[in-house]
């Protein structure tokens, strides 16, 4: 054996070896691995997979199992490599694997197998010699030799036929042998297999190595087969063995001889059908008997003629059978037996029809969709056989077209798609199928939940529709000789109402086969009406297609749809409407398209579609044509009595109709006929009628008054109240909806006839008869009416002729002598309704009747005009806030009421009468009714402002009264009356201006103030409300004239009794605004208010009372500084309110303010922070127990820095604040409250503002303190970045006092050199966290520029430097941080000052005997940072001694430690590019594993630190293309593919340096013992990828002994993904071979 063999050899032992682990991810890569090697040296590793085999008999079998199955993978890929004796020796060991045991192990031995059949693609014969060994006569075979005989006769065809004769001769004899039913099913197998074979071989003999083959070669051989398997096995109650012999058969009965076949079929045909009883899943059975099938009709078999009843029988029960299961199979299953009815009804047509059609008349469900699904199949594929049955076909349909089941229906619906293909349609009863396809289109939506059938497929009308749907237009589309089936016929099918869902595919197919007739000339598409009878009219179709286009987004957009086909058929409907249409038509659709079901203006759209109707009477112009048109609109009036708004929209179009008509008979008998046929029961149908007699009134008024008055005195109108009569019940509520009509009617016919005709008309004609209607009088007494529907529409008619009357040109003239009559109706009608609901719109059409009323002559006397006010304010502004969009058309009506009332006098009295009415409303203690009160002051207010015209210069007298009533309204508890309170005030203030004589459009920018406040009372904060009052308060008392001062501030006065405690507090605002601007002398009497405001502190928390006794106190302090802070200090802690209230107010002048700050200093410093004590005798450290005056100082400067006015005071004493509270917070950190308070402020936590603990506080006062001296943005920096809670914990205090620093720094810089002065002095402190605080604090402001403008640097470098030798590690720790940071403040001073620091970082890489030291991770991190600033000569001397002294932390087990060295080693490369020596260059190749590997650190910190050290080791090892890899897959942020960027990195080290191999694989080696999962993985992972990118040469390199046994020891590594790596790794190493 050569080396290269004994190497390779070791490597699949060793592969092999790792086999038998239990992880099947390992496992696979295991035999990855061995394919690796199979790849590059397949015959070794072939022999060392049979030789392992061979030797390890004691193997389990599933670890034989996966060696089989990658030796097969490597035998399929490199069949042509293998020499003979190879081969021979793969199929000896693969036969003995797959005999070795006689029971069934089916992976183990059908891997075997596998190979066999393999090696049996090229090596055949050697294959057949092991197989015909095992396979001898008289013997039983394992089954797995049968098996492979199979198979290799399908992957191996021309190979094997000619084997198979001697092949059958031998196991023919067998069959009798087998007694077991699993090898039975083998034989089975082999022979279908063995079949399917030979019918290739014979279907290609012009490829065949042998053409002489011949079919009657294997006749006997499977004869003799067919005979045992037939008749004995397939009567087996094994049903696996059943099916398996039935699949065998169908391929068998091709190779029987004719007469044999001929022979058995009486006898195989119903053996196969009595399987489909047998076997739940019959696809292989139908599969069978279709190949049974073919042959046999191939043949000429007489047979089938007599076997035909019970396959036509077994086939259609097969069909039948529901589709349970979700399995392939089922579906394949009935694919299979309409293949076998194909062939039945190609050569049996006529019985096959005659066992099918009678099958139709059955009603099971799953019996008549079965049998159309066949009807349907045979259409289609036996259309040559079926030409002459198609009456016969169409007759049997019969019965399955008046089926209701959903599934038959969409059964019934695909058979005739089928048949309009294929001709069907045009023969006698095609129609009715038509009729069919539209029917089911027409079906509605099913609104129930979806029902489920036994067989859980869905049931829904919805999906029986679609189907028929999309058939129609299908048909109508591209089936060309369809089109003059359906054309005209469709027609027939849009009038009736039964068809309506049908409307828009109809239209659609319609529109299409139109075109179609177009294009065959100008006249194909004239329909001949005398050939069809029985097509609609043209006024039928236009009268349709319009009524169902007023609702066009029904019906799948029935609209658009029924327009186009209107346009194509214009030249049926009237022969001058074509170009018009073209025109206007597109239009309409046009809008449709810009809008849909939700944003479609009804309104408008009926407008648009009765303006098309006109413009197409006036094109016409032919007054028969018109009467006819309006004749047929109103025979169909009844079609549409389940649809109003169609019906309404009828109602018009005949309205519009006649008006067009010249006729005035045939006007007169149309309108008597509609009054006579209404259906008044139906309100819905009242507008439509009045709408029509509206429409037709602008023609003929004359004739519509005439016959609505003739209308009551007819028989008609008499009987119909009498039959009313006899049912007592319903009586009453039926006429009254009659008389309700009419008087709509009347309304409508005032609104639409001509307006120079109806002022003439209106009280004789029109009111009388609408108020004989509507009143009854029993005994000569006057009988109201009860119903709502006559009231209303009583009141919508007075509405529409008091509007027709006001419009009119004549108004102004006109006497309206009945206008009291109707406005006292009016009133009844509004009283009569329930005072506190609104359900009706009754109240809202009543006032909208009197608001046009109100304008006319004569003027209504004074009692009336105030019960009108009164009724309608108590009916509208008392009810219940309900029915909101009723609620808001009902106020507006009330509204425009008030306004046509207060039109009639435009004075200031008579807007003070207005205000009166609504004055006990606006102080009502309802919120809403407050509301809707404000509301409609500010609405006449801005009337009367809009319509103001002075003619003299005269005082606006009440302007007091009014602003007094409204003012205080600003702070009402509703917001929104808050709003109109502010508009009534503004009104008012441009009222007086106009009285002043300023013009209307003059725009004063004091009063323009007040809409500027409405955003400041949107919500309901009280600061903001009263500070927007006062601003309110200031603009009245700036434009108010002196005389209205007193009438003011008396109503204001009054106003402090207000029940809205909001609007009392106001007054009390404005009074005290109001006095400050304009009492001056009241200033001399605040001393006694506010000593009266502050005897009532402990007695109310009304704000003003507060205020007045912060007042006082500041007032005290100013004369008494010292004892008022020494007494307000010496209440008890915590502070309540009350006191915090008045530490506040001493914030109010800056000398005061000062003052107090300065004795709270003195007070915080006076004393020490804290006291030690032990809580018990045995605890380890003392307790810090806070001192009682620092503490209480610190929460008095909270409470004043609190005060926005104490802002100048704090940056007077900016400095000593901002240090002492800082340190405050340091030496505050852990310290406790004395326990009487820790008590005391858990009883009190719930009263207390804030928190009494020391640190807090602190953390709060400095805070604060900064918020008052001008640094906001200080404050919201610390805010955003959780600086405060930092700053006050044990853990994050340096981090927060560096965020402090460092935006004091950006944000605050002017500021620092003093603060910086007091912080110097604190570095001595005998306090640690003291030192620690103000050393953390100037080490962050070196991070920044500032230092070098204030010229500080100097300093704090000596400052920071003395502290080197600090006791606190902290301290030291921070200093060295500090001196880093002047690489990012100070970059250009730091060669100056670069020795210092390089001194001062080594030490810190010194300091301590701790290796894990924190003062050295900082001496690294900083560094990094400024390593590339410092002069290259001062750097060089001291490069290897720093690189050699972090070296060992890349190893470290604290993150920090690897993440830092690893960047501070990527620094010092970056530092060295273009002149790197060769001894540092020793350090970078050394670091290129570490560097490597680290990338699958645990940690994200540490990767993103190596991905940079990477890149930028790369240029100093001169090399372009790694330079170039690690830039592409190294960026940061970017995902890394490990894998490709480690095969990339190795691919390019291999090429550049090969002479490094043993150094990085050594080094790697080390690595295959570390710690961490990952990194153990991705050392052999590198590994394995230099030694595939080496060249061989370079092998010597490497200790292959020692590799090898460090994978081998990997092998056995706990965690899965190492040992998959190890198997990867050792595959590559066949490059060593």
């Amino acid at each position: 054996m050569s080396g290269s063999e004994s190497y390779i050899k070791k490597l699949s032992t060793i592969l092999l070896d790792a086999v038998t682990d239990k992880d099947p991810l390992v496992q696979d890569q295991v035999c990855s691995a061995l394919g690796t090697l199979g790849e590059s040296q397949p015959e070794e590793t072939l022999r060392a997979c049979e030789e392992y085999l061979r030797q390890h008999e004691k193997l389990a079998h599933p670890y034989r199992t996966m060696i089989l199955r990658a030796m097969e993978t490597v035998v399929s890929s490199h069949i042509d490599k293998l020499d003979k004796d190879t081969a021979r020796a793969i199929i000896f060991l693969a036969s003995n694997e797959m005999t070795r045991v006689k029971e069934l192990v089916t992976d183990w031995q059908q891997a075997a197998s596998s190979v066999l059949v393999a090696v049996g693609k090229r090596f055949i014969c050697p294959v057949m010699e092991e197989m015909l060994t095992k396979f001898q006569p008289g013997l039983l075979p394992h089954p797995f030799i049968v098996q492979t005989l199979a198979n290799l006769s399908i992957s191996n065809v021309f190979g094997m036929v000619p084997f198979l004769t001697s092949i059958l001769s031998t196991m023919l004899p067998m069959l009798s042998l087998a007694k077991h039913d699993s090898m039975r099913v083998v034989f089975c197998c082999a022979l279908q297999r063995f079949s399917e074979s030979t019918l290739e071989y014979l279907a290609n003999l012009d490829q065949a190595p042998d053409p002489t083959v011949r079919k009657d070669a294997f006749a006997t051989d499977i004869l003799s087969a067919y005979d045992i398997l037939f008749h004995q096995w397939l009567q087996s109650r094994e049903a696996k063995l059943r099916l398996a012999v039935v699949e065998a058969l169908g391929p068998m009965s091709h190779l029987l001889p004719s007469e044999k076949l001929e022979e058995q079929l009486p006898k195989l045909l119903p053996g196969v059908l009595a399987l489909y009883k047998k076997h739940a899943e019959a696809f292989h059975v139908s599969k069978s008997l279709g190949q049974i099938l073919e042959v046999a009709v191939s043949v000429g078999s007489r047979t089938l003629e007599v076997q035909l009843d019970s396959l036509l029988a077994a086939l259609h029960a097969q069909n039948c059978v529901p589709v349970e299961s979700p399995s392939p199979l089922v579906k394949s299953n009935q694919k299979e037996v309409l293949r076998c009815l194909t062939v039945l009804a190609c050569c049996s047509p006529d019985r096959l029809l005659a066992f099918l059609l009678p099958k139709l008349d059955i009603s099971n469900e799953r019996i008549r969709v079965g049998t159309l699904q066949v009807l349907r199949h045979i259409i289609n594929s036996a259309a040559a056989q079926m030409e002459v049955k198609k009456p016969f076909i169409l007759s049997s349909m019969r019965l399955p077209l008046m089926d209701t089941n959903n599934k038959v229906k969409r059964a019934v619906v695909q058979v005739i798609s089928a048949m309009a293909h294929h001709g069907y349609l045009e023969q006698p009863g095609g129609e009715a199928m038509i009729e069919y396809i539209v029917q089911q289109c027409a079906l509605t939506p099913e609104l129930e939940p979806e029902k489920l059938s036994p067989d859980g497929e869905e049931l829904t009308a919805d999906s029986v529709r679609a189907v028929s749907v999309s058939t129609l237009f299908l048909v109508s589309t591209t089936v060309d000789r369809m089109c003059d089936v359906l054309w005209p016929y469709l027609l027939e099918f849009l009038t009736p109402a039964r068809f309506t869902g049908a409307l828009t595919p109809l239209c659609q197919s319609l529109v299409q086969l139109a075109q179609k007739r177009q294009e065959r000339g100008p006249n194909a598409l004239l329909i001949q009406y005398d050939q069809h009878v029985s097509l609609p009219s043209p006024y039928a179709i236009i009268t349709r297609l319009l009524a169902v286009s007023s609702s066009p987004y029904l019906g799948d957009k029935r609209g658009a749809a029924s327009l186009r086909l209107l346009q194509v058929l214009h030249g049926n409907i009237h022969p001058s409407l074509g170009r018009r249409w073209d025109t206007t038509i597109p239009l309409l659709l046009e809008y449709l398209d810009d809008h849909n079901e939700e944003t479609l203006p009804q309104k408008e759209w009926e407008e648009k579609l009765l303006m098309f109707l006109r413009d197409t009477l006036t094109i016409v112009s032919d007054n028969t044509w018109i009467c006819q048109l309006s004749l047929e609109m109103c025979k169909q009036l009844p079609s549409y009595n389940e649809t109003p708004q169609e019906k309404n929209f009828l109602y018009k179009c005949i309205g519009t109709t006649l008006g067009t008509a010249s006729n005035k008979e045939v006007v007169k008998k149309h309108l008597q006929e509609l009054l006579e046929t209404a259906r008044y029961q139906e309100e819905a149908e009242h507008e439509g009628l009045a709408n029509c007699f509206g429409l037709c009134a602008i023609s003929h008024l004359d004739n519509t008054l005439a016959q609505l008055e003739n209308f009551v005195k007819s028989d008609v109108f008499r009987k119909s109240i009498g039959i009313f009569n006899l049912f007592k019940d319903r009586s009453e509520n039926e006429v009254e909806r009659m008389k309700g009509a009419l008087i709509l009617c009347y309304g409508h016919v005032a609104t639409r006839a001509p307006q120079e005709l109806v002022l003439a008309r209106v009280e004789s004609d029109i009111l009388r008869n609408m108020f004989h209607y509507f009143s009854t009088k029993v005994l000569g007494i006057k009988v109201e009416t009860k119903d709502p529907t006559l009231k209303l529409c009583l009141v919508q008619s007075v509405c529409m002729v008091s509007q027709a009357i006001t419009s009119s040109a004549q108004a102004g003239s006109f006497h309206f002598s009945r206008k009291a009559e109707l406005v006292a109706q009016m009133m009844e009608l509004i009283k009569a309704e329930p005072p506190d609901s609104l359900r009706t719109p009754i109240r809202k059409k009543a006032m909208l009747a009197c608001t046009h009323l109100v304008p006319l002559e004569p003027r209504l006397e004074e009692p009336a005009r105030a019960d009108m006010i009164h009724s309608c304010l108590h009916s509208v502004l008392a009810v219940l806030p309900e029915h909101q969009l009723l609620y808001q058309d009902t106020l507006h009506a009330l509204e425009n009421l008030l306004i046509s009332l207060l039109q009639q006098d435009m004075t200031p009295q008579g807007l003070q009468i207005m205000v009166e009415y609504l004055s006990p409303w606006i102080k009502s203690p309802q919120g809403y009714e407050r509301e809707r009160a404000l509301h409609l002051s500010a609405h006449l207010l801005q009337h009367f402002l809009e319509h103001l015209q002075v003619s003299a210069l005269v005082p606006f007298h009440n302007l007091g009264l009014l602003v007094g009533l409204f003012a205080p309204r600003c702070t009402d508890l509703w917001s929104a009356t808050r709003q109109e309170a502010v508009s009534c005030v503004h009104s008012l203030l441009y009222l007086q201006l106009g009285y002043e004589g300023f013009s209307r459009d003059y725009r004063d920018d004091v009063a323009e103030r007040l809409l500027t406040l409405k955003e400041g009372l949107l919500h309901s904060d009280p600061t903001t409300l009263f500070h927007t009052c006062h601003s309110i308060a200031q603009i009245i008392a700036r434009r108010l004239p002196p005389d209205q001062l007193i009438s003011l501030l008396l109503t204001l006065f009054e106003s402090l009794g207000d029940l809205d405690k909001n609007c009392s507090r106001a007054s009390t605002v404005m009074i005290n605004c109001l006095l400050k601007e304009r009492g001056s002398m009241l200033l001399e009497k605040v001393p006694e208010i506010v000593s009266v405001l502050r005897s009532k502190l402990q007695e109310t928390q009304e704000e003003h009372v507060l205020q007045a006794a912060q007042h006082s106190m500041f007032l005290l302090a100013s004369q008494h500084p010292v004892a008022v802070v020494s007494s307000l200090l010496g209440s008890p802690l915590p502070f309540d309110s009350h006191i915090c209230t008045l530490w506040r107010a001493l914030a109010v002048e800056p000398s005061l303010t000062a003052r107090v700050l300065a004795l709270l200093l003195e007070k915080m410093n006076r004393d020490v922070p804290f006291k030690e004590s032990r809580t018990f005798l045995l605890s380890s450290s003392p307790d810090r127990v806070a001192t009682l005056l620092p503490l209480a100082a610190t929460c008095a400067l909270y409470e004043v820095a609190s005060a926005p006015a104490s802002g100048p005071a704090v940056l007077e004493l900016y400095p000593q604040l901002f240090s002492a509270l800082l340190l405050r917070v340091s030496c505050t950190m852990g310290v406790q409250l004395p326990r009487n308070l820790q008590a005391k402020e858990r009883r009190s936590s719930s009263q207390a503002a804030r928190s009494l603990e020391p640190c807090s506080t602190a953390v709060e006062a400095l805070r604060a303190m900064l918020l008052r001296g001008s640094s906001e943005d200080v404050v919201q920096h610390m805010d955003q970045e959780g600086g405060w809670e930092m700053l006050g914990s044990p853990e994050g205090h340096e981090a927060g006092v560096s965020l402090l620093s460092s935006a004091m720094a950006k944000l605050a810089g002017p500021r620092l050199p003093l603060v910086m002065k007091v912080l110097v002095n604190a570095q001595s402190s005998v306090y640690e966290n003291q030192r620690i605080t103000s050393t953390a604090f100037l080490a962050e402001v070196l991070s920044s520029n500032v230092v070098n403008d204030l010229m500080l640097l100097d300093s704090l470098l000596d400052s920071l430097t003395a502290r080197q030798k600090d006791p606190s590690a902290g301290v030291r720790r921070l200093v060295l941080r500090g001196l880093a940071n002047m690489a990012s403040g100070s970059r250009e001073q730091v060669q100056t000052h670069g020795p210092q620091l390089l001194m001062a970082m080594i030490g810190g890489l010194d300091d301590g005997d701790d290796p894990h030291s924190l003062v050295a991770l900082e001496a690294m991190a900083g560094l990094a940072r400024l390593v590339g600033l410092l002069e290259p000569g001062d750097l060089h001397s001291v490069l290897l001694h720093v690189a050699i002294r972090i070296r060992p932390f890349f190893d470290s087990e604290k993150m920090e430690f690897r993440a830092t060295s690893i960047q501070l080693f990527g620094h010092l490369n970056k530092a060295c590019h273009g002149d790197c020596e060769d001894v540092f260059l020793e350090q970078v190749v050394g670091g290129l594993v570490p560097l490597l590997l680290h990338l699958q650190d645990p940690q994200a910190l540490v990767a993103s630190a190596c991905k940079f050290a990477l890149c930028m080791c790369a240029p100093n090892m001169e090399c372009e293309d790694l330079e170039a890899a690690f830039q592409k897959h190294l960026q940061e942020g970017r995902g890394l593919h490990f894998g490709e960027f480690l095969n990339t990195t190795c691919k390019h080290l291999m090429h550049h340096f090969p002479e490094l191999l043993g150094r990085l694989v050594s080094t790697s080696l080390f690595y295959f013992k570390s710690c961490w999962e990952d990194i153990r993985a991705a050392a052999p992972m590198l590994t394995g990828f230099l030694v595939l990118h080496v060249e061989p040469e370079h092998q010597p390199q490497v200790d292959l002994e020692q590799l090898v046994m460090a994978l081998q020891f990997l092998l056995r590594d706990p965690a899965p993904t190492v040992r998959v790596k190890a198997a990867e790794t050792l595959g590559h190493l066949v490059k060593f071979a």
